[in-house]
């Protein structure tokens, strides 16, 4: 056969299938690494404070780990290509956040939080593998667009007829039982973003105006963005809550820019950001208290009242150096009421130290890429802009609590994904980690039998 004739031949012959590999071996040594680590952590803590391995780390460590086994069979059984990351790194930040809590529990002998977490944490396992058992296709959600954000709105309003707590309106307290409707409302929001995106993103794109270098939709389209940042600036006025308002807006903006490739919209979103909390921050004292703290951390001490909490993180931070005092060896408790929640990473900054840290940091940008990677992934938009948006939730509030305790940005009053104390945020996150895994599911099963690009 002539050389032409083999090319010809090699052209019209079949492309050869390609059986991608399911991975859930790798998933199930990553938990068993990830549960073995958050153990390890729980008994250094009884050493560092009591010389004796902790009484309970055995029963710590067959709960967390039956937890985890359980929500690998659901993922094996209902999302067999599923990515085998998200669900390790979420008992490992679930696992350690719980060591966390449990060593400050240490030092409030009458306040104890690690018990009540672990039943959250328990309930948020528990939705995880609901959501990954009974939702099939991830597309089923986009059908139900403005009822999620309309149950959304009605969350995020219900603080507002519940007494202040600490300065703010973001809590529902009934007979000693609170949540934080708000947590539910981000994910609500994420998923009436992307529908709506995904139906109108040609019309943001390129219908409308040209003014300058932006191009500006009509205003049937543009209404719904003025909207969603009219409402932001009211949940801060109200509730006194700069970090949902920031949340949910910047969500808003991040996936406007996704779906339209707009760079325009960015530079919008955070001319409307800054707009909106320069006028709060002037007009409400509980907004503009927190800023000024973050421009004079200090003023406090030079006034002779002693440190605030901002400048007790700052000073936990450097206690800790490179590699840290130890677990169950820091003096974070200082920080006062908030240690357990808002400022629960100076506690992991002193005491692991920067490596610590910068290890944390590291497992929540891989949970992050891994939500980006699976929506690029997918062919249709609205799981595109789903995964991107669900992982940028949880960036943008790594980024806002975090810059918040270091005193990058104002505090924000915000509970760090699966760290800190709190159920609402812990049952939220592990319901984005379980769409994160049905989405990547559904990405990578496409190409199932056919080569993968």
């Amino acid at each position: 056969m002539t050389k032409a004739g083999s090319t010809l031949a090699a052209v019209g012959a079949p492309v050869r299938a390609v059986r991608l590999p399911r991975r859930r071996g790798v998933e199930l040594s990553l938990l068993v690494l990830a549960v073995l680590l958050s153990v390890y952590g729980y008994c250094a803590v009884g050493l560092a404070r009591s010389g004796t391995v902790p009484p309970g780390a055995v029963g710590y460590g067959a709960g967390l780990g039956v937890l985890a086994l359980f929500a690998h069979i659901a993922v094996r059984i209902r999302a067999p290509y599923a990515d085998p990351l998200p669900l390790p790194i979420g008992v490992l930040l679930n696992g350690l956040g719980l060591v966390l809590i449990y060593r400050l529990d240490l030092e409030t002998p009458g306040d104890r939080a690690a018990p009540t977490q672990l039943v959250w944490s328990t309930l948020g396992v528990g939705l995880f593998i609901g959501v990954v058992l009974v939702l099939r296709d991830h597309r089923v959600l986009q059908r139900y667009a403005y009822v999620c954000v309309v149950a959304a709105l009605v969350l995020l309003a219900l603080p507002i007829l519940f007494p202040a707590v600490n300065g703010a309106r973001i809590w529902i307290r009934v007979a000693g039982f609170s949540i934080q409707p708000g947590e539910f409302a981000k994910v609500l929001l994420a998923v009436f973003f992307a529908a709506y995106l995904a139906a109108n993103r040609s019309a943001l794109a390129y219908a409308g105006r040209r003014l300058w270098r932006l191009q500006f939709p009509t205003g049937r389209v543009l209404g719904p963005v003025l909207t969603i940042w009219l409402v932001s600036v009211g949940v801060l006025v109200l509730e006194r809550d700069l970090g949902t308002s920031l949340l949910f807006f910047g969500l808003f903006v991040v996936l406007l820019y996704v779906a339209t490739g707009r760079t325009g919209w960015i530079a919008v979103g955070l001319l409307l950001a800054v707009l909106g909390a320069v006028a709060v921050g002037r007009l409400e004292p509980h907004v503009g208290g927190r800023i000024e703290d973050w421009l004079h951390p200090f003023a406090t001490i030079e006034a002779g009242r002693g440190p605030n909490q901002l400048a007790q993180s700052l000073f936990a931070f450097a206690a800790g150096g490179v590699l840290g005092t130890g677990l169950g060896l820091g003096h974070s408790i200082l920080i006062g009421f908030a240690t357990k929640s808002d400022f629960i990473l100076a506690t992991a900054g002193e005491e692991l130290g920067l490596a610590g840290l910068a290890a944390i940091v590291l497992l929540y940008a891989l949970l992050v890429e891994r939500g980006y990677r699976a929506g690029l992934a997918l062919r249709e938009p609205f799981g595109r802009l789903l995964a991107v948006g669900l992982a940028s939730l949880i960036a943008l509030q790594v980024f806002v609590i975090a810059g918040g305790v270091t005193g990058l940005i104002p505090l924000t009053g915000m509970a760090m994904p699966f760290l800190a104390q709190g159920g609402s945020s812990v049952v939220t996150n592990w319901a984005i980690v379980a769409l994160l895994v049905r989405v990547s599911d559904s990405a990578r099963s496409q190409y199932d039998g056919r080569e993968a690009p």
